[in-house]
Formats: structure tokens, sequence, C-alpha cells
């Protein structure tokens, strides 16, 4: 009986700060049915589409530019890897949210007007030193998340408009991207994760489609892997590509009934392998070592009405997920000057602007496409998603008592606890010694030359010159580029 009632306890726990507005739902009213519809969603598939949506967006443009580095065999093989990895650690975080609000609950904690987030996880379970060190990664991977959009934002519309420059299309996406403010919480984000996929997807299958159509361009070389900077800086953009959850605690937060989520990270980055894999090898295979010039899939293929609906849909796909690395930001920034609590949309939404400034300023600093996305994934990704989480689970259950009073057991195919550690030792290891180490060496490297080569503040990051018979040429100087070109394309040479 008293296991039965625990049970029930931890149940009405976690689902109990969205009881009441499940009981709104019972009122037959048009605009509440709307809202629910578009707006309040907390069910298991909102879950999956916002990790889903979340995991991949414009790295998918980048994945081609990874392939040439790493090579067609290592770089299937890193993203069937690093989404398994991927996928435990995003379990990890799981668990140890469910344990904290557990615990924090049966001490009578009220959450209804406050979201949790993941470093108030680790200060709940294993104190501040914990806390500041999470809260780092996170925000610092969460800033330069939102720099990456904006960035991919410029580099993208410049292949559909090139009147204007990479940096002045920054300008105008930045104040667009500023609009997100406006959105509460990623309960918020039904219509927009769901719109989301469906536009990844689409993008996805065009690059697949358009590259097997276009075929191997003429006197097409598939050299890679080259060199050691070159194949760890891929290796760590693949890390990056799966490390989407940073933002795991709070679309966990924002279920009805977080306890579901265990396996939907697995679930939604099955789904994400059959976008990534499939477009990823087909650009490769149609354009070689181009892509080494080219951080951009888009910047290959020829301009056509099917190409620039995926670059318009890409954009507000990007819209979408500076939404989703923002709104942690956002959170924090509201509980540093008390406002989080405040009820009044509006007033929200205008302590938040001081967040959107500095991602603005840093996309324009730092506009290198394909090489940040390696950087932040070494340094950044590596300890906020995998190395942080696994440690953190280690710490939480290293005593008896406590993994025999988990919330959440390990699931028996891993081996329980034992099973457990084996894991979370190895992932440790792996991603401190392949991802930081070795991947933060080569992706540094490839920063620097690329500020060494292009200067800060570039105005326009692997444009082609701007002469009107380029764009009909583009696939006519794959073997042997002009020296004007090859010069403006040092990529991660």
């Amino acid at each position: 009986m008293a296991t039965t009632a625990t049970d029930k306890v931890v149940e009405t726990v976690i689902a109990g700060n969205y009881v009441e507005m499940e009981a709104d739902g019972n009122a037959p009213n048009v605009k509440t049915k709307l809202s629910k519809l578009f707006w309040h969603g907390g069910s298991v598939y909102d879950a999956w589409f916002s990790c889903a949506s979340n995991q991949v967006a414009q790295v998918l443009l980048t994945l081609p530019y990874s392939f040439s580095q790493l090579g067609m065999l290592s770089g299937v093989l890193f993203q069937l890897f690093y989404g398994l990895l991927g996928s435990w650690t995003a379990y990890l975080i799981s668990v140890l949210y469910i344990e904290y609000r557990t615990r924090k609950e049966r001490e009578k904690v009220d959450f209804r007007n406050h979201v949790i987030q993941w470093f108030e996880v680790l200060d709940g379970l294993l104190g501040k030193h914990w806390r500041n060190v999470g809260l780092a990664f996170n925000c610092t991977f969460l800033l330069f998340g939102s720099v990456i959009q904006l960035i991919a934002c410029a580099s993208n519309i410049y292949y559909i408009n090139d009147n204007l420059d990479k940096r002045t299309w920054t300008y105008i996406f930045g104040a667009c991207c500023a609009t997100t403010v406006f959105i509460p919480s990623f309960r918020n984000y039904r219509i927009w994760s769901f719109l989301g996929l469906l536009m990844t997807t689409y993008t996805a299958w065009y690059l697949t489609i358009a590259s097997i159509l276009h075929g191997q361009v003429e006197g097409v070389k598939h050299s890679g892997p080259t060199k050691l900077v070159l194949y760890f800086t891929g290796a760590t953009n693949i890390l990056y590509t799966f490390g989407g959850h940073a933002v795991t605690v709070e679309i966990m937060h924002a279920m009805w009934k977080p306890q579901k989520f265990k396996a939907i990270y697995l679930v939604a980055t099955v789904y994400v392998l059959t976008l990534t894999l499939p477009s990823a090898a087909a650009v490769y295979w149609a354009f070689g070592d181009m892509l080494l010039n080219h951080s951009n899939a888009f910047s290959l293929l020829p301009k056509s009405p099917l190409r620039d609906m995926a670059v318009i849909l890409m954009l507000i796909h990007q819209f979408i997920t500076f939404g989703f690395a923002c709104t942690p930001l956002y959170f924090v920034w509201e509980k540093a000057i008390g406002m989080h609590e405040c009820k009044s949309l509006c007033k929200r939404a205008a302590a938040r602007l001081p967040v959107v400034i500095p991602i603005w300023f840093l996309a324009i600093i730092f506009p290198f496409f394909g090489p940040i996305n390696s950087t932040v994934g070494s340094l950044l990704v590596s300890f906020t998603v995998y190395i942080i989480p696994a440690l953190a689970h280690m710490f939480t259950f290293r005593s008896p008592a406590s993994r025999e009073n988990a919330v959440e057991q390990p699931p028996k195919f891993t081996g329980r606890w034992v099973g457990a550690y084996v894991i979370n030792a190895f992932v440790v290891v792996w991603v401190l010694v392949v991802g930081f180490g070795f991947g933060g060496w080569a992706s540094v490297t490839n920063f620097v030359h690329q500020i060494d080569t292009f200067g800060l503040f570039t105005k326009c990051y692997q444009c082609p010159p701007q002469t009107p018979a380029l764009p009909p040429q583009s696939f006519n100087a794959t073997a042997a580029p002009p020296p004007q070109h090859h010069l403006h394309h040092p990529g991660s040479h």
C-alpha cells in the first residue's frame, strides 16, 4: 500500500504543474480550443516534435562539409555513434530532472509559476559548485547556439538575394529573431515545433534528391580524410549535431507528464538520422572535395524554385531554433532580475531584450558558418550535454541508499547500475579525449585560421566574387577553380 501511495504522489507531483491547464480544457470554448490546439503543448508528441525539431536545423547544411573532412565511412559511423551517445545523456538528464522534481515536490515546493532549469537540478542534487559549472557551460553554449542561427540565416538568405552582403542580412535577421522574446515558454512552441520539423524534412530530402539528380561534378574527388585537423573538426561538428539537448529540462518541464519523456530523445534521433545520413552522403557523393571550401551545402546546388523554397523554409526553422536556444537564456535572465514570475507578457518581453543584443553582436564578429559549429561542439557541447550529465548521474547515485531510493532505475538491458556506471565512464573519457581534446585542438586551429584569413567583422564570409558570369559557371569550375575563387574560399585548409 505504501509503495502505491508514493507512486500516486509522484505521478500527481510531476503532472501537477499542468493540472489546472487540463481542467480549463473542460470548458467548450472556441478560443480555449484554438489556444490548446496551436499554443499550449505539453504532450509526449509535443516533446518529440520539440526534440527532433531542435536537434537538426542549420547543422543539416554543414554535415556534407563534415563528410568532406571525415570521408564517407567515418561520417556515417560518427553520426550513428554520437546519435546513440546523445540519446543516452539526454536520458540521464531526464532521470536527474525527475529525481530533483520529485524530491522538491515532496518538500511541498510549488513550481506552478517557475520553470525548472538544468543548473537548478544540479544545485538541488549536488550543490552550488555543480550549479555554477552547469550554468556557465549551458549559458555559453546556448548563447553561441543562438549566434550560429543568426549566422546561418544570413548565409542562407544570401543564396536567394545577394544584393545585400551577409553582414547586412545578419542585422536584419537579428531584429527578426528578437521577436522570440514574446514566446513565454517551450509549452508555447507546439505549432512551431511541428512546422519546423516539416521544414527540415523538406530541406533534407531536397538536398538528397537534388544532389542525386545533379550527379557528380566533373573530376569529382573524395579525398577525405586527409588531415587530422580536418578529421577532428568534422567529428566535433557531428558531436554538436547530436548535442542539441541543452534544453531537455525545459522541454520536460513543459510536459503534462514529464516521466513519459524517457525514450523520446532516442526516437527523435532515429528520425533525424533518416534526414541527416541521406542528405550528407548524397551531397558529398555529388560534390566531393568542393565541400571543403563550401561549408553551406546550398552554395553548391543550382539556383531553382525548389532550392529557394528550401532556403526559405530553413530560414523560418532557424528563427524557431533561435527561440529554442534563447528561451532558457531568457529564463536565466528573468530569474536574475526578479521578473521570472511576472504575469505580464509585455513586461517579460521587454526585460528579455538585453539577452538578444550580445548574440547579435557576436554573430557580426564571428560569421564563420561551418567552423563555429565545430568549435562550439568541442569546447561547450562536450561538457554541457555529454560530460556533465554523465558525471552528475554518477555522483547523484554514488551511495547505495540513493540508488535504492531512486525514482528511476536504470534499464535492465543496459545492465542496471553497473552498466550505467560503465557507460557513463566511457562517455566521459571518450568525449573528454576525442571531443574536447583532439576536437578542441582541431576546431580552434581551424577557427583561428578563419580569423587570420578573413578577419573579424568580415562583410561576406565565403561569398563568391560578384561577377555576372559566376552563377551559371558555378558547376563548371569544380576541378580547377579560378585563383581568385580559391583565395576567397580557404575553408579549413
